[in-house]
């Protein structure tokens, strides 16, 4: 009899959970919202070469724009349906949390804090990263243990406060912490000399430095004292928007490692539709790409909600070279941010 009563729960759960996935979803507060007001809302930095920063006509680009814009493709079917608002580090959570904004993409840390005390929650992180040192060459140091005494230039709001002074109490570095409001101001007062020291962000300070006059006389400290993993936000309570940002990275992640580009997904479409048609082909490509089950259905999104991501944005990888992503405007190798195949951390979840 327990045997029989345990068979009839599990297949009960079984039904509900594939019912789940099959039926549509009503959209959330947010998707309802963002849907009935035609666009999205995407909080960026004020100015971050290789992740968000207006060209001279005033269109944005870099790794967090690039999200935004995927964001707004699964939704939409049109990557332009977004509207950038350059926020500090100091009033970020409170643009989230009002709802001035309806996702934050702004280089953030996910922190434990962070993630059950401020009323958002993380999505995914889309950049591994780590808080560096900046030092001007004349200063003659190579490395962070030569720095006692120092005046360290950093934002106010952000983790790299604790973490330079966790680093130089717990090695025994006297320091002085000038902190400022915008990145812009802590850049252009480290310039000016008013600290020795610049930290940030590894990525953030080698975007920086490019805007210096003379960036060959700065240079990064091989020390990275942190762990920074960058993550887009969302507020605590609506699972399905959530879901929606989640996804959105996990989707540029497996076009990635399947080898679907924005050049060549059609073509792979029309190859696995036909396939299809004759139950053959490469059934992880026909799931991703909506030739199947309708996944976005259970979230409140169109059947092709990956593909228009791929087609109108790109996979990880074409938005982490894009001229204005990190490998592109600043050089930076895929290191961490690789995908697990090529031994980094990027690990798109399987839509299955």
């Amino acid at each position: 009899m327990k045997s029989l009563l345990g068979g009839a729960v599990s297949a009960l759960v079984f039904g509900l959970a594939f019912g789940a996935t099959a039926a549509q979803a009503a959209p959330g507060d947010t998707l309802r919202e963002v849907k009935a007001r035609g666009e999205l809302v995407c909080g960026v930095t004020q100015g971050l070469d290789g992740f968000s920063l207006q060209d001279s006509e005033g269109n944005y680009g870099g790794l967090d724009v690039d999200y935004c814009r995927a964001v707004a493709a699964a939704v939409f079917g049109d990557a332009s349906k977004v509207r950038f608002r350059p926020l500090s580090s100091k009033e970020r959570f409170e643009a989230l949390k009002s709802g001035e904004v309806d996702v934050l993409a702004r280089v953030t840390t996910w922190s434990l804090s962070r993630d059950t005390q401020l009323g958002v929650i993380f999505a995914a992180t889309n950049f591994y990263d780590g808080q560096g040192m900046l030092v001007p060459t004349s200063l003659g140091v190579t490395s962070a243990a030569e720095l006692d005494g120092a005046r360290l230039c950093t934002n106010t709001g952000t983790t790299t406060e604790l973490n330079i002074t966790d680093y130089f109490r717990s090695n025994g570095l006297s320091f002085e912490l000038i902190a400022f409001e915008k990145s812009d101001e802590a850049a252009s007062a480290y310039e000016a000399g008013r600290c020795d020291v610049y930290t940030s962000d590894a990525s953030g300070l080698a975007a920086k430095r490019l805007t210096f006059a003379n960036p060959s006389e700065h240079v990064l400290l091989p020390e990275i004292i942190s762990k920074e993993p960058l993550a887009p936000a969302v507020r605590q309570g609506d699972e399905q928007w959530l879901n929606v940002a989640r996804w959105t990275h996990f989707a540029m992640l497996n076009a990635e490692e399947l080898g679907i580009a924005s050049g060549n997904v059609d073509q792979i479409l029309e190859e696995q539709r036909a396939l299809a048609a004759g139950s053959t082909g490469n059934q992880e490509i026909q799931r991703f790409l909506g030739l199947g089950d309708d996944f976005g259905a259970a979230f409140g999104l169109p059947k092709d909600w990956a593909y228009q991501i791929v087609k109108q944005v790109g996979n990880y990888g074409e938005i982490y070279d894009a001229p204005r992503g990190p490998g592109g405007a600043l050089g930076l190798e895929r290191g961490l941010n690789a995908l697990w195949t090529n031994g980094g951390l990027q690990y798109g979840i399987p839509v299955r």
